[in-house]
């Protein structure tokens, strides 16, 4: 079973804007000013459009405000921010982002499917993509090299995570950013990308296993998404690791980002009938 995700309302533990200005003494026009120019802080969109944020998001956004009054900008302030609320699990940004999305568990060859479909459907649609990848180790990323070194081509910026030995940056492929190997992301499987009117993630983790299984028989707890919002979670988790490792490369990107829709679009929910189609198509 394929999930494809829609909007659902969020659970309570989430705060209205007008509750988080008051915590925070930031004014709710200031805060969706932030959120237009700088994509911070993010909101979940109830069906009606309202705004709900985390109870996390008083304390990052209270700091924002303490740097903005010591003489930050608040381009800086937000990044420093956002570099201390780095995830280093995009499965486990999503979930705690949105913990009403349902997983499902998948095996390996339909994982590669969905992913392939995913990936196939970006490079055929998304214009100058933020694309992301995370291969849990360098020897799986070598065999999908070519496909990403083509998506490199045509994205904004292309950017991979796997246990590599040392960060590169080659001239035709995605930028190789190591992951520690005592790190949640060397046991996660992610696409995200990114892009303004195309929106598409999957993130999924392996599951323990008493014995080591054959490699077919591998599964993973996988969330997949056309939700703008969704992805957008999922990207930062990524842009924050970026931002962690390579600052430089992650310099501007929140600037040019705009804010994402409350809901999917029709051409949303075709890209998901589309990647769907392909995945059953492949496995056919």
């Amino acid at each position: 079973m394929l999930n494809i995700v829609t909007s659902i309302p969020v659970q309570s533990v989430h705060i209205a804007i007008g509750e988080l200005a008051a915590r925070t003494g930031v004014a709710e026009g200031t805060l969706r000013m932030w959120e237009r120019r700088h994509g911070f802080p993010v909101p979940e969109r109830l069906p009606s459009g309202h705004r709900r944020y985390r109870t996390r998001d008083v304390e990052l956004v209270s700091q924002v405000a303490r740097d903005r009054a010591a003489g930050l900008s608040v381009g800086a302030a937000i990044a420093r921010v956002r570099s201390s609320d780095v995830q280093t699990s995009i499965f486990a940004g999503v979930r705690r982002r949105r913990p009403d999305l349902q997983p499902v568990v998948l095996r390996k060859p339909v994982l590669l499917e969905l992913t392939r479909a995913i990936e196939d459907e970006s490079c055929a649609q998304a214009e100058r993509p933020l694309l992301f990848g995370s291969f849990q180790q360098e020897r799986f990323y070598r065999q999908s090299q070519r496909r990403w070194s083509e998506f490199a081509r045509t994205a904004e910026l292309a950017v991979v995570f796997a246990d590599f030995e040392r960060a590169r940056s080659p001239n035709a492929g995605p930028v190789e950013l190591p992951v520690d190997r005592s790190a949640p992301l060397t046991r996660e499987w992610a696409v995200v990308c990114e892009a303004p009117g195309h929106a598409a993630c999957l993130a999924g983790i392996e599951l323990p296993a008493a014995r080591r299984p054959r490699d077919p028989a591998r599964e993973f707890e996988v969330i997949w998404s056309v939700e703008p919002a969704v992805v957008r979670a999922a990207a930062d988790v990524c842009i924050g690791l970026l931002r962690a490792s390579a600052p430089e490369l992650a310099e501007g990107l929140d600037e040019e980002r705009p804010a994402p829709p409350a809901h999917a679009s029709d051409l949303q929910l075709r890209l998901a009938a589309a990647i769907a189609g392909r995945t059953l198509a492949r496995l056919g």
